[in-house]
């Protein structure tokens, strides 16, 4: 599905809602790493009105709303404004529809100071960690995950970048 694709993207993704957002848009914003909506913007979980459920989108608004307020969004199918969807963690942030294009291009300059390959481990870090117990095994794979992108080239550009007080690589337009 396009949610899946979304969601297991190697490089950021970033909704930007200024209108209606139903169903499987709903998904779709879910689906996003971050997530910037103006005041105006609606949401719904409508299926139950149409007699469906929201189930291949259910994984990702789940994870980004929690558990008790998908149950009340996607059984009533009330529809909901950005203030709520800020509330409830759909959003990350609100900003008025006239500055919504200035505040993604200062959240993507935000990323794209990032090394490509560490936003990508990054990403697969918070899957593997977000609900998983804090025991020896997650310790023991953090500590392989740090190690790997310590050594790999990106990382070694990244750490000599900072020590000698430059820009790395991947901003200057080489690569690591």
């Amino acid at each position: 599905s396009s949610d899946l694709t979304i969601d297991r993207m190697r490089k950021p993704t970033v909704a930007r809602v200024h209108g209606a957002a139903f169903a499987g848009g709903v998904g779709l914003v879910a689906a996003c790493d971050i997530a910037i909506g103006a005041p105006e913007a609606k949401f719904c979980l409508s299926e139950a009105k149409l007699g469906l459920s929201p189930a291949t989108i259910s994984p990702y608004v789940v994870r980004a709303m929690g558990e008790r307020m998908a149950r009340r969004y996607f059984l009533t199918a009330e529809v909901f404004d950005a203030d709520e969807a800020y509330r409830i963690g759909l959003l990350q942030a609100r900003v008025p529809a006239q500055d919504l294009d200035t505040a993604i291009e200062a959240l993507t300059g935000h990323l794209s100071a990032g090394g490509p390959a560490a936003l990508a481990k990054i990403k697969d870090l918070i899957r593997a960690v977000a609900s998983a117990a804090v025991d020896a095994t997650l310790v023991k794979d953090t500590a392989r995950r740090i190690a790997e992108i310590r050594v790999s080239a990106e990382g070694r550009e990244g750490i000599a970048a900072f020590l000698e007080k430059r820009k790395p690589a991947w901003i200057r337009g080489g690569e690591a």
